[in-house]
């Protein structure tokens, strides 16, 4: 019996001294919690920026009411690589930082327009365990103090604003599809080469808090890469066609007509879109028919339901060409039209990119078919003239 009670004994301490504890554990309140990081280079030094979560607009108490102004926390490193500038933050941080929580990543323009220096630095963050893959990814010109300094409404923590939540604002206004930036380099990695970067901005005119102005962040356009070389920069308003190319655009609004006049403003969703190739004097032509569905949210002037969809069919068929023909000026296949035919037509796509890596001219787009569906008028039945 003593026997049996000295091995159960010897079994159990083994079996507590062969647990494994955490040695390396850390205390959740001792760590900085990383959630934005932005990345410049001049005067051959990289220049990185991170922002760090601040715990008192998150968690919510009777202490922490909503819209206390809490300041941002931003850390900044130089070094004549991007370790040794991530290092030079960890030699004045006082807390460990933790990645884990990043949600986006921030380039200057300099920094953007050299695409080696984006794909290695990406890779050097994306190495590293505690971070993750879904990160989203925009240029700016504005300065990264100012971008991770900025307050959302009601001084909400940065985490829910448009820097690291750009889906709430999409789904009300669909005009630049957020990128991750997962997404952007294996779209460079493809032998068509296109990348589409968001443009990030700072708006100063349009939110006060009582009479006070205070800015917001603004998608005002894009970057764009061609055959992995940066090609040049297109406003929002330039590229008002480029949204109706997107499968997942949400609800996208315009005016018909499209002038100071307006009769009406609808809003467009659930874009299908149809897109026929074929060559012709050497050359690769594209025909695109796409269908949408609306409702209209203002009637200014009367007008019947066939004229809407008429009009409404006229101005995204403007839209898409403008944005088209623009992209063409820079060498940036805004519609991808380039990389559908890559996908669809291989054989041709390899003819014509051995002629010319960049084989469209703005006689590419031949045709293009919109056919607009308005489906209802709101609470209010459509007037007849």
């Amino acid at each position: 019996m003593r026997k049996k009670r000295l091995l159960l004994l010897f079994l159990n301490l083994f079996i507590l001294l062969s647990l494994t504890s955490c040695w390396n554990s850390k205390d959740i309140q001792n760590m900085a919690y990383v959630t934005a990081i932005g990345f410049d280079y001049a005067d051959n030094q990289y220049t990185t920026y991170v922002q760090v979560l601040n715990f008192s607009n998150v968690a919510k108490g009777e202490a922490n009411a909503m819209g206390k102004n809490v300041p941002n926390w931003i850390g900044k490193g130089t070094g004549t690589t991007v370790t040794e500038s991530f290092n030079s933050i960890y030699a004045t941080s006082q807390l460990r930082l933790f990645w884990g929580h990043v949600k986006a990543i921030v380039l200057s323009e300099r920094f953007l327009k050299d695409i080696d220096q984006v794909a290695e630095t990406y890779d050097m963050v994306n190495r590293y365990r505690e971070i993750r893959y879904n990160i989203l990814l925009y240029g700016t010109t504005e300065s990264m103090i100012d971008i991770f300094s900025q307050k959302s409404n009601l001084n909400i923590t940065p985490i829910e604003s448009l820097l690291a939540q750009p889906s709430q604002i999409y789904s009300q206004r669909s005009y630049i599809l957020p990128v991750y930036g997962y997404k952007l380099i294996a779209s460079l990695n493809e032998p068509s080469g296109l990348g589409i970067l968001p443009a990030l901005s700072i708006d100063h005119n349009n939110w006060f808090e009582d009479k006070k102005g205070t800015s917001m962040f603004r998608i005002n356009g894009a970057y764009f890469y061609n055959e992995k070389k940066y090609s040049g920069y297109m406003t929002a308003k330039q590229l008002e066609g480029f949204r109706w190319m997107q499968h997942k655009l949400e609800r996208s609004p315009i005016n018909i007509p499209d002038d100071k006049d307006p009769a009406a403003a609808i809003v467009l969703q659930k874009p299908k879109t149809k897109i026929h190739h074929y060559e012709k004097d050497g050359k690769v032509n594209f025909d695109i028919k796409i269908s949408l569905l609306a409702y209209v949210d203002e009637l200014i002037r009367n007008e019947t339901k066939e004229n809407i969809e008429k009009q409404a069919g006229e101005v995204i068929a403007n839209q898409i060409r403008a944005s088209f023909e623009k992209g063409v000026e820079i060498k940036a296949d805004v519609l991808e039209l380039g990389s559908r035919l890559y996908r669809m037509d291989n054989t041709l796509w390899e003819k014509q990119h051995s002629k010319n890596t960049f084989f469209l001219t703005k006689e590419s787009l031949r045709n293009v078919e919109v056919k607009v569906t308005l489906i209802h008028s709101g609470k209010y039945k459509l007037k007849v003239e």
